[in-house]
């Protein structure tokens, strides 16, 4: 299997060459495991961040980096859930379809977390930004429930992501066409 080789806040990793389509491959990081990776990242990257009351994540990837800048930073996080669960009261949601899923996906905050966002100065975080699909539609999320969005930040910017001067992220990923 090809890899790429990356340094990200200190530490060295191949990522894997996966294909997406007949015309593209990616290569696939995944922080989940890599406690080593999730703890330097999360400090560089809270470093370059705007002050801010919350971070929120969409489930599942961007779980650990959420919870590990947190933990050392603003002690406050959400995750919008992929799907309803029993405990869920009220739940709003928005629809969005991303370059690793091949179908629409919906995201769900519930009406609790509604109030714990409402009025907060909310970083939105993520382990990789690609197309930026995923980042719209939880910015709309969080702007309709009256969150103010002061930053938008991920480990790793892939393909125009990395162009975009609204993201903050460590290191660029490019996009591997066939």
């Amino acid at each position: 299997m090809s890899v790429y080789k990356i340094n990200i806040a200190g530490c060295e990793r191949e990522l894997p060459i996966c294909p997406i389509n007949e015309h593209m491959d990616i290569a696939g990081f995944v922080m989940f495991g890599d406690v080593e990776v999730t703890e330097k990242a999360a400090a560089a990257l809270l470093a370059k961040c705007p002050e801010h009351d919350v971070i929120v994540t969409a489930e599942s990837k961007g779980i650990p980096l959420a919870y590990e800048m947190a933990r050392i930073g603003c002690r406050s996080y959400v995750v919008a859930r992929k799907g309803i669960k029993a405990y869920m009261e009220d739940p709003i949601h928005v629809e969005v379809k991303s370059i690793t899923t091949n179908h629409v996906q919906k995201l769900y905050l519930s009406k609790a977390d509604c109030e714990t966002l409402k009025n907060k100065r909310i970083l939105i975080v993520d382990d990789v930004i690609s197309t930026g699909e995923s980042l719209a539609a939880m910015e709309e999320l969080l702007h309709s429930i009256g969150g103010q969005v002061v930053g938008k930040a991920c480990v790793l910017a892939e393909g125009d992501a990395m162009e975009r001067k609204d993201i903050l992220f460590l290191e660029p990923l490019p996009l591997f066409f066939k």
